[in-house]
């Protein structure tokens, strides 16, 4: 095995293993809530913030997104490998986040961990596609709908290099990205079944409206 093949090896193994840390289960733990057996029973961070609470909740997100982003940013700063490492890297810890060693390759819906790794990758996309998830979770309450408008706007935009402020859209990348995002969207797929029958669960960062 030669040094550029160790190279890429060594950054996907450990890539796939800091993504599939599964912080919402550990930030549950902590508490003494088990996420997967309350609530929609995934170890994901919006999860967390219905069954633990609103801090945990932004804990898990954070944590999350960074286990996606500082890796992709390290690679991507310092790897001496191929050009599409940084990329493979990123893509291989929100692997990690939806299918983790750590239980059973059982995991979350990679929301998070994928929006960190492409913070790293295309910021400026990333900055407008957050706009977009905002809205639509602020308008709506519903974070499943957010996560689903912010990955089909990420997925599409892609594809326009006049969105791409940082010059890195490749054919690959938009692959990727689309890919991904088409992903995070079929993961949800429960969500929108009970966003379309009106029985999705909102979630209110501050405080709820009188009934």
């Amino acid at each position: 095995m030669n040094s550029e093949t160790m190279t890429v090896v060594l950054w996907l193994l450990g890539a796939y293993l800091i993504g599939g840390i599964p912080f919402g289960f550990l930030i549950g733990k902590m508490r003494g809530v088990d996420v997967r057996t309350v609530g929609s029973k995934n170890i994901g961070a919006t999860n967390v913030f219905r069954t633990v609470g609103k801090k945990w909740g932004f804990l898990a997100l954070f944590c999350d997104m960074m286990k996606g982003f500082l890796p992709t940013m390290l690679c991507k700063s310092c790897a001496n490998g191929p050009w599409w490492l940084p990329l493979a890297v990123g893509v291989t810890c929100a692997v990690g986040h939806m299918l983790t060693p750590y239980m059973k390759f059982k995991g979350g819906k990679g929301v998070a961990t994928g929006a960190g790794m492409l913070f790293g990758l295309i910021p400026a996309l990333m900055g407008v596609t957050f706009l977009v998830f905002v809205i639509a979770f602020a308008a709506t309450n519903y974070i499943s709908l957010g996560s689903c408008c912010a990955a089909t706007f990420v997925g599409v935009a892609v594809w326009f290099p006049f969105l791409d402020c940082v010059g890195t859209a490749n054919l690959p990348q938009c692959i990727l990205v689309t890919l991904i995002a088409a992903y995070i969207v079929f993961k949800h797929r429960s969500n929108i079944g009970r966003l379309l029958k009106g029985t999705e669960n909102k979630i209110y960062i501050f405080k709820k409206p009188a009934a």
